[in-house]
């Protein structure tokens, strides 16, 4: 059996099992426990801040893989916000990065939407799309001061 499978079998009962597992495969630049988080199918989709929208999981690994090769990536999700059902979960969240620079380490921020399903091999990722974000939306805020688009 593949590394890949055993790993994806290793990933916890819960998306929050899985968000966990990717934050830290992510952290650790590790690409095989990071896709064992994603489901094995051909419709999950990746989209990095200012990036194209990567299908399927040959593209989803091409993506990941093209940034580790630029260095560690260090990111932590912030202010996670969960719509949950028996069989879908979707994280809405912020995303602390460190950034080395010339200078040092810099902190960016992303606005990232994680889509999990619950799948024969447990819960697994089947989108991430992030968006550049700022500071700002390091702040909570309420429903009620939200804009709609």
């Amino acid at each position: 059996m593949p590394k890949a499978k055993l790993q994806a079998a290793t990933v916890g009962g819960s998306a929050d099992d899985t968000e966990a597992a990717f934050y830290d495969a992510l952290q650790n630049g590790d690409i095989d426990k990071l896709m064992a988080c994603w489901a094995d199918e051909d419709d999950v989709v990746c989209v990095h801040p200012g990036g194209a929208r990567m299908v399927g999981v040959a593209a989803v690994r091409a993506g990941f893989d093209a940034m580790f090769s630029q260095g560690r990536i260090r990111a932590w999700p912030e202010h996670v916000r969960k719509v949950e059902a028996l069989g879908s979960a979707v994280h809405n969240l912020v995303e602390r990065i460190e950034v080395m620079t010339a200078d040092g380490p810099r902190e960016a921020f992303a606005v990232a939407t994680n889509v999990y399903h619950k799948t024969a091999q447990g819960w697994r990722m089947v989108a991430h799309h992030a968006s550049p974000g700022t500071g700002r939306d390091m702040l909570e805020q309420s429903p009620a001061s939200t804009l709609l688009h």
